[in-house]
């Protein structure tokens, strides 16, 4: 029998940002992974501390977007590389009245900090009434972000490839197979609705899709463009846009009508050829009040749940985490905002 401090269930964001915190505070632990791309792992990796709709910012936007950028310098420490791409958003205007708008916002004390008062024009796209910058925007390197950790998990032998399996959990023990365990943390994403002790949590799937795309000109480098979705340049040549929001189409399977949309989408303000080489889709965990779900199941208390990050799975998983561990460790209580309890 092996004596952990902790069981990891699931691999995201919400998953390793938790892990890490485990690694910096020097606990025992293992985390299981299924080994099926998760929502995290086919993401966008888009860190963004803006609206792009109204151009309002978020509960806790800057504290996040800091808190982001300490925690990669210390997951640097032990992988050699940091993930953070400084490519900052460019938002492209559809007329003068958003221009405007974003002026006007720019002005109130929570958004100055990320909306830039100078407009920009971008060659190779269409942006007739020109673009907003976010200062602090950026993209995580997600392919190489996800690969280095799991090989640095794996060789710690912190990682275990197979799936949970529910029914070999003996909680009045608190032993899961070979392991005697203190605690459990489920950071499922939308596999929690197969996990008999917090299915009910209320997390909703939301289906996205993005494509891979081979452009015949160039756009510019160094910057996220963003109109209906982003765009951007990926590792291998391609590039990324996306992605969709869908409640509706839940099926296991690529949804053409998504794909149209985003090729409509890109053609609108990208005038040349293109191809698309790939297309992928995840399900986000969605929260009615776009707040993560966290805390301590009502039963059992070495049990814990970490999910419902939604579209800003980075900030939110990585932030939070810090929440979790110091609600088991320490006792602190999490905020009401994200706390599972506001649901009961």
């Amino acid at each position: 029998m092996k004596h952990i401090d902790y069981i990891i269930v699931g691999d995201g964001y919400a998953g390793l940002f938790f892990a890490h915190q485990l690694i910096k505070n020097n606990k025992s632990f293992v985390l299981f992974s299924e080994g099926r791309k998760s929502a995290s792992q086919v993401s966008a990796g888009i860190i963004n501390p803006v609206v792009l709709k109204k151009f309002t910012t978020f509960w806790k936007a800057q504290e996040q977007i800091d808190f982001l950028k300490d925690t990669l310098s210390e997951i640097e420490s032990y992988t050699g590389k940091n993930y953070l791409i400084s490519s900052p958003i460019h938002r492209i205007f559809h007329d003068e009245n958003e221009q405007k708008l974003w002026l006007k916002k720019s002005g109130n004390e929570e958004l100055s900090a990320f909306l830039d008062q100078k407009f920009d024009r971008l060659e190779g796209v269409k942006n007739d009434f020109l673009t907003g910058k976010v200062n602090q925007s950026a993209r995580l390197q997600v392919s190489g972000f996800f690969t280095d950790l799991f090989d640095f998990l794996e060789k710690k032998e912190f990682l275990i490839r197979e799936k949970f399996d529910y029914e070999k959990l003996d909680i009045s023990s608190s032993v899961y197979k070979d392991f005697q365990f203190k605690h459990i943390v489920f950071c499922e994403g939308m596999g929690v609705k197969e996990n008999p002790f917090f299915s009910d949590i209320a997390v909703n799937p939301n289906k996205g899709h993005h494509i891979k795309v081979k452009l015949s000109q160039a756009i510019p480098e160094g910057v996220t463009i963003k109109k209906k979705h982003f765009l951007f340049p990926t590792d291998n040549g391609l590039y990324f846009y996306g992605g969709t929001y869908d409640r509706e189409q839940l099926h296991q399977h690529v949804d053409e009508s998504a794909v149209a949309q985003l090729v409509n989408g890109l053609s609108e303000i990208y005038p040349y050829d293109f191809e698309v080489e790939e297309v992928n889709f995840g399900f986000r965990p969605t929260v009615k009040d776009r707040r993560p779900i966290i805390g301590r199941h009502l039963s059992f208390k070495n049990l814990y749940v970490f999910n419902g990050l939604g579209a800003r799975g980075i900030l939110n998983g990585c932030y939070f985490s810090r929440s979790l561990y110091q609600l088991i460790e320490e006792n602190i209580p999490l905020h009401e905002e994200v706390s599972n309890s506001r649901f009961e």
